[in-house]
């Protein structure tokens, strides 16, 4: 079985002279890229890290953190990513749970590095202006690019390659350790199920401390592909590297997508190249995929629905012709919906019944549990299966719907509630650009369904009450509230934030004042 390492050195001895990795006027070839990612493996090795260690990597989306992560490959080492945008509280509570014997960091994170309180107490390493002094780096990454060096595979298909934390968004993430042969294992489902060709190119726009940056980073180099570094997203930069690049393929969440389409510079920027999309980490709305379909019309659209503890959960690679579908299992996967607020993976809902979703552990992708959290292992794995916290339904025809999560499932006059189907329908609005719909506290109800909405022109509560009362949707799910907001709060990759909505935390939009605090009939 092979492990990561040797994965990167196959694509090395059949394109040597492909471009590889590109990072602004930064392009590497496999030859050359190879020989950067065994400089930062004998760097790592002779700063004392060993085979197992976790390496705390806090970079943007930058070329050397592709490196680095390739590195850890071949070294054994564990690459532990964390969000760029870190505060110094959780640069320590990830440093004393990996237990990580070394951190990567570059200046746009010096202030949360001096909030940290543990940082000075492990190996600091510096990419790019790095001034050692206020850094704290001992070592500079680019002092070991100055002798290339030929990888040398150290690790095993059953060593750990990642450990991926969480997002956190509803306590202390939680640590998801990952092997060599399960990254592989979904990296190869990643490049069947999206039809990837050899050679194609991607964007690397997803963060590389996500699943989803992972996937695209490990799927390219398994077919020889080029791999376009965004180090932090905008629309613009993104844009003019699908032009220049002729990116063949997007992965990105909505939200992206969302903001790609809604630049200024999209309608004169040449998308001819792109001929497939994939999407994943949150819902998609009817509007943005017609809106998708339209301005791409590419041969293939995948909705893929995963997470960082199994990637493939499920597959429609039809994304337009079956709107909100998630399609059927992934090819290494087993799924089942069973009943809400039970343990037992037997107890299965009847067709179009709500329930919440699972997946058999013996996936191939799967993770083994989290890194010392038997709390969060006795609360999601039961029986050789992992229940995903997410809530669904499976048509007659046999394809899941994913409706939301079990923790913001609505409940009103006891009614259980989905905020997705209700976020579909106003999603087709002219006049709404995003919107998000969560429960809040009703003395009658229990809750009530409210819509917070972020509009493209003024429109008015009653106006989207009456699009939601000649739509499909069932009269109980109808919001009876409507809150005009400036920005739906997101995370870093594009999940709603539920539950800021619920605790008020958002800016409302003064110039669209119609928001309904008394409540529709």
């Amino acid at each position: 079985m092979l492990d990561l390492g040797r994965t990167l050195l196959q694509s090395v001895e059949r394109s040597p002279d492909r471009v590889a990795l590109v990072d602004g006027a930064t392009r590497l070839s496999y030859a050359d890229w190879a020989a950067r990612v065994g400089a930062a493996q004998h760097g790592l090795l002779e700063a004392g890290l060993q085979r197992g260690d976790h390496l705390l990597v806090v970079l943007q989306n930058r070329w050397e953190m592709a490196t680095l992560h390739w590195a850890c490959q071949f070294a054994g080492i564990v690459m532990t990513p964390l969000n760029w945008r870190a505060k110094g509280d959780e640069i320590d509570y990830c440093l004393a749970d990996s237990g990580a014997r070394a951190l990567v960091s570059e200046p746009v994170i010096k202030a949360a590095l001096a909030e940290s309180q543990l940082a000075s107490g492990v190996t600091r390493i510096g990419v790019g202006a790095v001034d050692s002094e206020t850094s704290g780096a001992s070592i500079h990454f680019e002092e070991w690019l100055t002798a290339p060096r030929e990888p040398v595979p150290q690790a095993q298909a059953d060593d750990l390659s990642l450990m991926l934390y969480t997002s956190g968004t509803t306590g202390k993430p939680k640590g998801v350790p990952r092997r060599h042969h399960a990254e592989r294992i979904a990296a190869l489902a990643h490049v069947a199920q999206n039809r990837y060709a050899n050679g194609e190119c991607t964007l690397g726009v997803m963060p590389l401390y996500h699943t989803m940056g992972v996937r695209s980073l490990l799927s390219l180099a398994l077919i020889d592909g080029r791999f376009v570094c965004i180090p932090r997203f905008d629309a613009k930069s993104a844009l003019a590297a699908i032009e220049a690049e002729r990116v063949t393929h997007l992965y990105l969440v909505p939200t992206l997508y969302h903001d790609l389409l809604e630049h200024p510079d999209f309608q004169r920027t040449d998308i001819a190249s792109v001929r497939k999309l994939g999407f994943a980490g949150a819902p998609m709305h009817d509007a943005l995929l017609q809106r998708l379909a339209k301005a791409f019309r590419p041969e293939l659209f995948v909705n893929h629905y995963g997470s960082s503890e199994i990637y493939t959960f499920a597959i429609n690679q039809d994304a337009v012709g079956k709107p909100g579908s998630a399609g059927r299992a992934g090819i290494n996967t087993r799924l089942r919906v069973v009943k809400l607020d039970q343990h037992d993976p037997a107890l299965r809902v009847a067709p179009l019944e709500e329930g919440q979703i699972i997946a058999e552990l013996r996936s191939d992708e799967a993770f083994e549990g989290y890194h010392k959290r038997p709390d969060a292992n006795a609360k999601s794995l039961h029986d050789g299966w992992y229940f995903t916290g997410d809530t669904g339904y499976v048509d007659a025809d046999g394809d899941l719907f994913v409706s939301g999560r079990v923790d913001d499932m609505i409940i009103s006059g006891g009614e259980n509630i989905s905020p997705v189907d209700i976020e579909s329908v106003l999603s087709l609005h002219p006049d709404v650009a995003e919107v998000a719909v969560a429960g809040l506290f009703d003395a009658r109800w229990g809750q009530k369904v409210v819509a917070f909405v972020k509009t493209r022109a003024p429109v008015a509560a009653e106006a989207l009450d009456v699009h939601c009362r000649v739509s499909d949707l069932v009269n109980f799910k109808r919001p009876r509230e409507y809150v005009f907001v400036r920005e739906i709060p997101k995370s870093p990759v594009g999940k709603v934030l539920r539950r800021k909505l619920v605790a008020g935390e958002y800016e409302a939009d003064g110039d669209n004042d119609q928001s309904s605090p008394k409540g529709l009939p």
